[in-house]
């Protein structure tokens, strides 16, 4: 699905503008809606991580409110580097990635000579709570979000190409990064209990030693900052695209003079970002991925409905199958998400299950829309600025 909107409508805000292209501006608007909702808590995530991974080393950060300004400090970091520009995110994640993959191939490489030596091995008791279905709700999260790099389709080059390719690729690498360091620990015999959110950490110890230990830390640290990092840039380009569509008010599409880098939106995404520090993993884990399958619904029925109204548009990339094909594609993911229906029940928020807090957020975008027509109904003020072109 994505490899085929992606390359055929290659605008600034991605899913957005499919979306709305297919289906009409209110559903526009409830997809970005839904998309920057589902950030709030998705985004939180990130910066959660970095401080579960840090406190496996300094213990220190526990204490208090330490860790929450450890977390702000990285949402405060990365929205600087995205005000720098699209360039300095780009390279900066190439380099974290290099440098948090290093100690797990490491991993990979070494447990093969510790073949069933930590059957008997004394770990960290869990202290987890999470049963079958949030560890499911946790491995969807890990393999969702694959449309976010369309936001930034105007800044790739040649993306009618790039992206089904990038994908492709990307697929193998994330799948790889999964499951080789996971069937390199099967191989010693480690028990299943050793296993909860930043234990890689003391695994990494019982294989490699305290070296390798500092390693994989210093990677989980990494990698939560780079994929913040990386996703300040791509949820920014959001009001950015629906400001210069007149959508929303146009100071949401001002730039910074340099880097062209949208400063206001990123600045506003940042502080609802910084709110959500504290709900907890597992948490924020539940009513991301909620409120992202609902996004996500109507993103493959913006592939059936181009199909429908638009055969003649060029797709350099298509899902086979016809019009049944594109319409089947979207079941299965669908039927996942469904779970996180049923695990929002066990979970609440301000005294009520994610499930019912999850539903006011969607209705509020039907709310939204409407003040925001009554406002403006002919659409906010369009800024007099260029509208970037897609790339050839």
């Amino acid at each position: 699905m994505i490899g085929e909107l992606s390359s055929a409508l290659p605008f600034e805000g991605g899913y957005y503008a499919w979306v709305r292209r297919a289906m009409g501006n209110f559903w526009g608007f409830q997809e970005a809606w839904l998309s920057l909702i589902a950030s709030i808590f998705d985004m939180a995530i990130y910066p959660t991580l970095f401080v579960a991974y840090l406190t496996r080393m300094f213990p220190w950060f526990q204490e208090a409110n330490r860790g929450w300004w450890v977390a702000l400090a990285v949402v405060v970091a990365c929205a600087l580097l995205n005000i720098a520009g699209v360039k300095v995110v780009s390279l900066t994640s190439l380099w974290l990635f290099l440098a948090l993959s290093a100690p797990f191939i490491a991993i990979v490489l070494l447990a093969p000579f510790k073949h069933g030596a930590l059957i008997h091995a004394v770990t960290k008791p869990t202290t987890s709570t999470v049963d079958i279905l949030g560890g499911l709700l946790i491995c969807m999260w890990n393999y969702m979000g694959w449309d976010n790099a369309s936001t930034i389709a105007t800044e790739v080059e040649r993306p009618q190409r790039t992206y089904p390719r990038a994908m492709l690729v990307a697929v193998c690498i994330v799948a790889a990064s999964y499951v080789l360091p996971f069937a390199a620990m099967w191989t010693t015999g480690l028990k299943s209990t050793a296993w909860e959110t930043g234990s890689w950490a003391d695994i990494a110890g019982l294989i490699g030693g305290p070296l390798l230990r500092v390693g994989v830390v210093l990677g989980g640290m990494i990698s939560a900052f780079g994929m913040f990092n990386a996703l300040v840039m791509s949820y920014s380009r959001l009001p950015l695209a629906m400001a210069q569509d007149g959508m929303l008010p146009g100071i949401f599409g001002k730039l910074q003079k340099k880097s062209r880098a949208p400063w206001v939106a990123i600045i506003a995404l940042a502080i609802g970002w910084a709110l959500c520090l504290g709900l907890g993993f597992a948490r924020l884990v539940t009513i991301d991925i909620l409120l992202y399958g609902a996004s996500l619904l109507l993103e493959f029925m913006a592939l059936a409905f181009l199909r429908f109204r638009e055969p003649d548009l060029p797709r350099p990339f298509k899902v086979p199958g016809g019009l049944f094909g594109a319409i089947a594609i979207g079941i299965p993911p669908m039927l996942l998400l469904g779970f996180a229906v049923v695990r929002s029940d066990h979970e609440s928020i301000l005294g009520m299950s994610s499930f019912a807090f999850g539903m006011i957020l969607i209705a509020a975008g039907f709310v939204a829309y409407a003040v925001n027509h009554l406002l403006k109904p002919e659409g906010w003020a369009v800024p007099p600025v260029k509208k970037p072109q897609p790339a050839a």
